[in-house]
């Protein structure tokens, strides 16, 4: 079993310390486990901004984890599959017929876009691996808005119609990127598929995650900011062009989510969860744990967690993935739920290992190979033309790569 020397400790120590000392983030949390249990916790900053007397940003804080949700609702998604109650190659229109007649626009990024009938059917299969053609209208500029399908506008009554037609606008059909299972595009797929587990399990995706992922592992998560979650809550920020670190809501942009649980009827199974890192640590420990034939109660069985980490996409829409990421082309796949490593990252993660990330500065991955399970995030929304804070990768390299370099067997 993988274990973390005492040195170790003491150096990732060191990298929080001087994380805390930079005041470059408005606060952080890190973590490792292993199959077992956890191998380091820690976190930094105030709650209120570089003010000690706030109190320190607590190690079980809240976070909104944003698309890091997606992988609980694929979990989720996968889980029917197992059951027997879906089928990858199913028509997505047979629970939405307002998926029946799409259309894939010539230019995304255009006003006034040309379009074409969809020739190829959506298909569960292309949502659990983002090859559907749905994408966010935001894919070239990250940092603008939330889409707005995401609006804080809620239908009570029919809140899966109205988020389509708000997708749909003025266009004759539901626009896609290209034709489906042609390519990579990342959006809306994880929210269909929590669309998708709700008409069948007759539940709504937070009845059913409680009852089937968090309740079974421990984990305290919402779709909903529950007094006790706001409670915990690490204050959302975002930086301003001359690097200073302001709170979101004190700047002019789109908001965030409808987060009262009076209000929200579309529960949004690609970024719409609050819980602690702590707690999405529990459950990478499970799927190691799974992995490795070693976990009691099996949420998923052993093949479906191996196919986590076996890349689907062809060369064109592996390179859709990793041209989104700034990466190499053939560095990264994906799977039936994360992003899969198509090679060592030098000094970190092995090849096999699977990962993503949340826009408000969460970041997750597994390494099987390894057999260690990371998460390490603030909240701090990146304005600066890319998805993600600088600084804050400038923390997450520096704690893998001192990880990796202290681990032991």
């Amino acid at each position: 079993m993988v274990a973390l020397t005492q040195s170790g400790k003491t150096a990732l120590d060191n990298i929080a310390d001087n994380l805390t000392a930079e005041k470059t983030l408005p606060g952080f949390v890190i973590g490792a486990t292993n199959a077992e249990e956890e191998i380091y916790f820690n976190s930094g900053g105030y709650k209120t901004l570089n003010d000690p007397t706030s109190g320190k940003i607590d190690q079980d804080a809240v976070l909104w984890i944003c698309s890091m949700t997606k992988f609980v609702t694929h979990i989720a998604a996968l889980q029917l599959l197992e059951q027997g109650k879906l089928e990858l190659d199913t028509p997505v229109s047979q629970y939405f017929p307002q998926l029946s007649n799409p259309i894939v626009l010539d230019d995304v990024m255009s006003q006034n876009p040309t379009f074409k009938p969809a020739n190829n059917i959506i298909r569960v299969k292309h949502l659990l691996n983002f090859t559907s053609g749905l994408f966010y209208q935001f894919t070239m500029d990250f940092g603008i808005s939330l889409p707005p399908p995401y609006s804080r506008e809620h239908d009570m009554n029919d809140p899966h119609s109205q988020f389509f037609s708000i997708l749909q606008g003025e266009l004759p059909g539901i626009p896609l990127q290209f034709e489906p299972g042609t390519n990579f595009a990342y959006g809306y797929s994880s929210d269909v598929l929590g669309f998708i587990v709700e008409k069948i399990s007759g539940k709504t995706l937070e009845e059913y995650m409680k009852e089937n992922i968090f309740k079974p592992l421990d984990i305290n998560a919402s779709f909903f900011l529950t007094p006790e979650l706001k409670d915990r809550l690490f204050p959302l920020y975002f930086r301003e062009q001359d690097g200073e670190l302001h709170l979101w809501d004190n700047q002019p942009m789109p908001d965030t989510l409808e987060h009262d649980p009076t209000k929200v009827s579309r529960l949004l199974g690609g970024v719409g969860l609050y819980t602690s890192l702590r707690d999405y640590l529990k459950l990478l420990r499970h799927i190691l744990q799974i992995y490795g034939d070693k976990a009691t109660n099996p949420i998923l069985k052993q093949d479906t967690v191996k196919a986590m980490f076996v890349g689907t996409l062809d060369e064109v829409a592996s390179k859709g993935l990793t041209t989104i990421l700034g990466l190499p082309p053939k560095s990264l796949s994906w799977s039936n739920a994360l992003a899969t490593c198509e090679a060592d990252y030098p000094g970190g993660r092995k090849k096999g290992s699977a990962f993503w990330s949340g826009w408000a500065g969460t970041h997750f991955f597994i390494d099987p190979a390894t057999g260690i399970a990371v998460v390490y995030g603030s909240q701090i929304a990146s304005l600066q033309g890319g998805p993600f804070d600088t600084s804050l990768l400038k923390g997450r390299d520096a704690f893998e790569e001192t990880l990796y370099a202290n681990l032991t067997s």
